[in-house]
């Protein structure tokens, strides 16, 4: 097997793919337009290489992890223009259902095969491999890539046809949302109780109340610390939107996720865009007034 892989972004969660597949043997191919983050990447061993065409001259699979439907297009568009013989090309980014088919369209008609594989976890969960990747496409290319999914996440599946990757991460980052909302919530609610705030992570956070991203992201609140930042408030609003649109296209109502939206809003016009989003205690903690006490009476 050829375990040279090109990696395209090596922000937050390509940068820490990046590095655990160079961990496991891996010969990856980077390539990233902020000369810093190559620059950090080439001491980690990756082979940092000048423009997209190189990546797709030396790798079999290539894997892009980009912030923007422009940068996702704008690099479909190198590979297809590259004269190199078919790749196989993992999305990895979170984007539209039209975003993706775009993406697969450019790359297919280069006689490329693109996979839909967006990722479920955080920056900081990638850096321990704690990623499920949600593959969707040919199914003979997605076999293909198993053994190099195995070693930067913990799980993979492949979902069937090209899309359904995207729509599985939809369902995922909804519960996210209205999650990371909730623990901070809670966390505002146990502050006005009296409570220790870090006995409340400790002892609710295994419970059957906690969640994942009250584990994650509790102690930040506790500490008020939002950087570095694992998703940051400002792309989260982006992948929100997204989000927002596709329950719109399927005509499913979510009022739980729709109530979350202002208050990652204001955590924008509050200038916690580049925080990590547990800032969303922060928002809360202005937000939130004391409730009136009940004024009913107890039946006679």
């Amino acid at each position: 097997m050829d375990k040279t892989v090109g990696i395209i972004g090596l922000g937050i969660m390509g940068g820490a793919i990046a590095r655990n597949l160079v961990e496991r043997g891996w010969r990856v191919v980077g390539f990233d337009t902020d000369a810093e983050r190559c620059a950090e990447l080439a001491q980690a061993n990756v082979e940092i290489v000048g423009d997209v065409a190189r990546v797709a001259r030396s790798a079999p699979i290539i894997m892009t992890s980009l912030p923007t439907p422009a940068a996702v297009e704008d690099v479909a568009q190198k590979i297809a223009g590259s004269g190199q013989p078919p790749r196989i090309v993992a999305e990895l980014s979170t984007l539209s259902i039209a975003d993706k088919v775009r993406f697969e369209a450019i790359l297919k008609k280069a006689g490329h095969i693109a996979l839909d594989c967006p990722l479920s976890g955080t920056g900081a969960q990638a850096k321990i491999r704690d990623l499920i990747v949600y593959a969707s496409g040919d199914g003979n290319a997605i076999a293909q890539c198993k053994d190099l999914f195995a070693d930067f996440a913990k799980q993979s599946a492949d979902l069937g046809r090209y899309g359904n990757g995207s729509r599985m991460k939809f369902i995922a980052n909804h519960l996210v949302a209205i999650h990371n909302v909730a623990a901070a919530e809670a966390m505002v609610l146990a502050e006005r109780a009296g409570l220790d705030p870090k006995m409340v992570v400790d002892m609710v956070g295994p419970g059957a109340g906690g969640s994942r991203m009250f584990q994650m992201r509790a102690p930040m609140m506790v500490e008020g610390v939002y950087e570095p930042a694992t998703m940051k408030v400002s792309i989260w609003k982006k992948d929100m939107a997204v989000i927002a649109e596709f329950a719109d296209e399927v005509g499913c109502a979510t009022p739980l996720f729709t109530l979350t939206q202002p208050v990652y809003a204001k955590a924008l016009a509050m200038g916690l865009g580049d925080q990590d989003t547990a800032a969303v205690f922060e928002v809360l903690k202005k937000t939130i007034v004391t409730a009136p006490k009940s004024t009913a009476r107890e039946p006679d």
